[in-house]
């Protein structure tokens, strides 16, 4: 069996990719985003997650995280995604502003016909597609392709002004955005 976007090391540093069903641009409402945040807080405070850098977009999640005490990566991240689907369907039913409403619902049924696992809906698509980051040069690179996603979007001109990510943590206004690694 391939390796290839596997969780292969629990003690590894992966770049990962949580992408919303047909692109759909689920995180443009703060309700949508907050569920999502929140619940990665929830994960890093009670099941291993560390992140180490992220990017929420308007479809999709980029992250360079690990876990602690060799935590199974694949399992926090399913449990993550299983709580957050449930959580965000609800959210979207029930908002009674939502413009969007009958037009996601469709999106995100549409996706969980396609699985026989799916109860109704499906929010995420089942792969993270995890790289591993076995070495500085590759971890670097994830991290400025990762903070670099809004601006290449178009969303801002300087990394550390998107408000969902952690460029601003990796930024010194001397020196720009900082090549930060804890590979040693």
């Amino acid at each position: 069996m391939s390796s290839k976007y596997k969780f292969v090391d629990r003690h590894g540093h992966y770049f990962t990719t949580s992408t919303i069903v047909g692109w759909a641009d689920l995180f443009t409402r703060d309700v949508y985003r907050n569920i999502l945040l929140d619940s990665i807080r929830f994960c890093q405070l009670n099941q291993g997650l560390d992140v180490h850098a992220w990017v929420l977009m308007t479809n999709h999640l980029h992250m360079i995280c690990s876990t602690k005490q060799g935590k199974d990566p694949g399992l926090v991240l399913k449990n993550l995604k299983s709580f957050t689907a449930v959580k965000l369907i609800d959210a979207i039913i029930n908002n009674e502003t939502e413009s969007r409403r009958e037009h996601m619902l469709t999106v995100f049924e549409r996706g969980g016909k396609m699985l026989a696992s799916n109860v109704r809906f499906q929010i995420w698509q089942h792969e993270n597609h995890p790289i591993l980051l076995d070495s500085t040069l590759l971890y670097n690179q994830k991290l400025n392709y990762l903070h670099s996603n809004p601006v290449t979007a178009g969303f801002v001109n300087e990394p550390w002004f998107w408000k969902y990510s952690s460029a601003i943590d990796y930024f010194t206004p001397d020196k720009g955005l900082l090549d930060l690694t804890i590979l040693e």
